[in-house]
């Protein structure tokens, strides 16, 4: 089994726009003729026509107008409203295809789904939220180290409880987010010597804003994933907009969403 959807808009409780009429809007747009649009979706003059006044019916303002005489003899074409229109849809219909290709990953598995679901609608404050797999999961009594791969080649260690590991279910190959507040990474040019309980990220420092106590960082792991880092104004005296630095960030400060 396949989950699958299709996307329409409605207006008042009516069938406004859905895949067929926007295609129907196009092809008057392409033609210059309804009759013509109609022939080429393989329809009667009467059933593209009556598509038409339907959504003229629903929509704020008219989708069509009319051109008369001149040298092309005059025809139809869509008034700039319904170029807008289209463009909603377009955008829409991409966003509901990204949204059913994530609920596709479930496949016929209802448990698979409910965990994309909450990962779907996740909120957090937090400004960094990476989407990750589980690669490995080492238990002790009380706690767990979870091995992640990012896009990219990139990997992070999170250290939680394994209380936290049972309750959310957690195994190796779940997709999940590796969640980071922003005052608990540190940017700096060099590796600390004592690294055992950090993870170390390799990129480029994109931006530094600095503001009256502090300053931000925007920090490029690769052309993916950046990550956003606040620092005292004192720590960033040493990096350079572009240059290569590193991500410093305690293993015990990843919090893990699913």
């Amino acid at each position: 089994m396949k989950i699958d959807g299709r996307f329409w808009l409605t207006k008042d409780n009516e069938s406004f726009l859905g895949a067929g009429r926007i295609e129907l809007l196009k092809k008057i747009e392409k033609t210059g003729s309804i009759n013509a649009a109609a022939k080429e979706m393989k329809m009667s003059y009467k059933a593209a026509w009556e598509r038409i006044n339907g959504m003229n019916n629903l929509a704020d303002e008219p989708l069509i107008q009319r051109k008369t005489g001149g040298k092309g003899g005059g025809g139809t074409t869509l008034t700039p409203y319904a170029h807008k229109l289209i463009e909603t849809y377009n955008r829409l219909d991409e966003l509901h295809r990204q949204f059913i290709e994530r609920f596709a990953e479930a496949g016929d598995d209802p448990e698979r789904l409910a965990k994309i679901l909450k990962r779907t609608f996740l909120t957090t404050s937090a400004r960094n939220q990476i989407p990750s797999k589980i690669d490995a999961i080492n238990l002790n009594e009380l706690n767990a180290q979870i091995a992640m791969s990012l896009s990219g080649g990139s990997s992070l260690t999170s250290i939680i409880t394994a209380k936290s590991v049972k309750n959310m279910g957690l195994s190796v190959g779940d997709d999940i987010y590796a969640i980071i507040k922003s005052s608990d990474i540190n940017i700096a040019n060099k590796i600390p010597d004592d690294c055992e309980d950090l993870n170390i990220l390799e990129g480029m420092i994109k931006t530094i804003e600095i503001s009256k106590n502090s300053a931000e960082v925007s920090f490029a792991i690769n052309k993916n994933i950046t990550l956003i880092a606040i620092l005292n104004k004192t720590d960033i005296d040493s990096l350079k907009i572009g240059s290569k630095a590193y991500a410093i960030i305690n293993k015990k400060n990843i919090i893990i969403g699913s």
